[in-house]
């Protein structure tokens, strides 16, 4: 019977300790902003992994670089880890606090006052005349350990695990963050090697053409108005190959902050852009939860789930609060005699408080609670609308690149045939080189303007693939935690 009994009692403790808690029911919000155009089955890009969409092999060891070295990224997994060391802190309040403790307690009392304070007691002559008492004590204990029947530290340990969880997903997003950085600075380091050696190769031809405007001058065929015209285009692209030597000194520098780590042996950008494919086509269709699935995102719905979970505690306030302090161990007045059978010592003093009066804290603290609820949920709506923002313009200026891309090809094959007809009729005599010349400064002007345009176009292709959360990048491990209550 007495079996039965503590069985039912243990059965109902551990329901009340599993007790719901006093948080709202959370759902996820309605999204604010209208469904994406084209959306289809296709794959997500955060089912890409970035290797699988950054193909050219040196990017692919500078991404790996960066992740590893970079020190923005180390300080958002350092934040990771405060995060989860502070929801084991919280966690920890669900258990009772044991401690062992061991106490020699020695009094002096004055002689012949012993038996005047403990009438009938005996004395033990201390070295002074006086009384001497000691009193041994040895046991185990928990202090304050409050029975959470209303949720209130459940509720707190589910803000501090939503917190945690939220860390992880930032930490996610500094990641493909940097892995954009990473393939944008170095798309814009091959796009200025592409630059120069197309300074290079127009010094080139112009050098040639004022070589033979120098001849033509000193032969009396040309005047030096055409002479000066030819030297001042050499000069001009020799300034041009300066400056993108500058550039490509400064696009280097640049990609060794975002690597945090010196260049590797054996990266080579010969060859810019033309090197071979460097970043994959993303599918046409978008998958209708493209947004949520972003990393900051699902941080900021993280953080409403914890400000939802606080509203939870606040509520809890309004109702007892029931604790439990108790001890279990041996005492006595001689060590020899702290085993004993008959030196056990207990106590058990439950405590239970009910909020009377306050002067309006804990309804002051339930609004304050409500109010960051609600602030949490205009961050997240926010979130949302930045990152459909994000997504349809990179979406829109895709098609638009694509076009360009085309005409500028065209134009620049136009441009080279032109200026191919134009030296020829200046070599043979039979027009002037100023039609030479002005079709070789448009040649050299599309030249470049195509080269902008083929980095415009895979910088998008980097900026759709980090707003649609692309990577498969690491995220936060699930810390053990009880079951979420209801």
């Amino acid at each position: 019977m007495s079996r039965g009994i503590a069985r039912l009692l243990a059965a109902t403790l551990a329901a009340l300790l599993g007790a719901c808690t006093l948080e709202p029911r959370y759902q996820r919000p309605a999204s604010p902003v209208r469904a994406l155009e084209g959306t289809g089955s296709s794959t997500a890009a955060a089912d890409i992994g970035w290797r699988e969409f950054f193909v050219d092999p040196q990017l692919q060891q500078l991404i790996a670089l960066a992740l590893a070295n970079n020190r923005d990224l180390r300080v958002a997994a350092l934040n990771v880890q405060s995060a989860q060391a502070h929801h084991r802190v919280q966690r920890a309040e669900l258990f009772p606090t044991i401690d062992a403790s061991a106490v020699e307690q020695v009094d002096e009392f004055p002689g012949g006052a012993f038996g005047a304070l403990v009438p009938g007691g005996s004395s033990t002559p201390g070295t002074t005349g006086g009384t001497t008492l000691r009193f041994y004590d040895v046991g185990i204990g928990f202090t304050s350990y409050e029975l959470d029947f209303f949720g209130r530290i459940r509720s707190l340990n589910h803000a501090a695990l939503q917190q945690y969880f939220s860390s992880g997903e930032t930490r996610r997003s500094v990641q493909l963050t940097l892995v954009a950085e990473v393939a944008t600075a170095y798309l814009t380091l091959l796009t200025d090697q592409t630059l120069l050696d197309i300074a290079r190769e127009t010094l080139k031809n112009q050098s040639e053409s004022f070589s033979l405007t120098q001849r033509m001058f000193g032969a009396g065929a040309t005047t030096e108005l055409t002479l000066r015209q030819a030297e001042s285009t050499v000069e001009a692209a020799r300034a041009d190959v300066a400056q993108y030597k500058r550039r490509l000194t400064q696009d280097r520098d640049a990609l060794e902050l975002l690597l945090g780590a010196s260049m590797p042996d054996g990266i080579d950008f010969s060859g810019g852009l033309d090197r071979g494919t460097l970043v994959a086509e993303l599918e046409e269709g978008i998958p209708s939860d493209v947004l949520v699935r972003r990393p900051d995102v699902l941080a900021a719905e993280h953080q409403l789930q914890s400000a939802n979970a606080q509203i939870g505690a606040a509520r809890a306030a309004f109702l007892p609060a029931i604790t439990l302090t108790g001890s279990f161990g041996t005492a006595s007045t001689q060590l020899s005699g702290l085993f004993n059978g008959d030196s056990r010592i207990w106590t058990f003093s439950p405590q239970i408080s009910l909020p009377l009066f306050a002067g309006g804290a804990n309804v002051a603290n339930l609004r304050a609670t409500e109010l960051a609820r609600d602030t949490a949920l205009a961050q997240y709506e926010k979130a949302i609308q930045s990152a459909f923002r994000e997504v349809a313009d990179a979406l829109a200026a895709r098609s638009a690149l694509d076009e360009q891309l085309l005409a500028q090809q065209a134009l620049v094959a136009a441009s080279a045939q032109a200026y191919r007809l134009a030296d020829m009729r200046f070599r043979g005599g039979v027009d002037s080189y100023l039609s030479a010349l002005d079709a070789q400064r448009s040649l050299y002007s599309v030249q470049q303007q195509l080269q902008s345009v083929r980095l415009l176009r895979l910088q998008n292709l980097v900026t759709l693939y980090k707003a649609l959360g692309g990577g498969l990048l690491e995220r936060a491990p699930t810390p053990p935690s009880l079951s979420p209550s209801t």
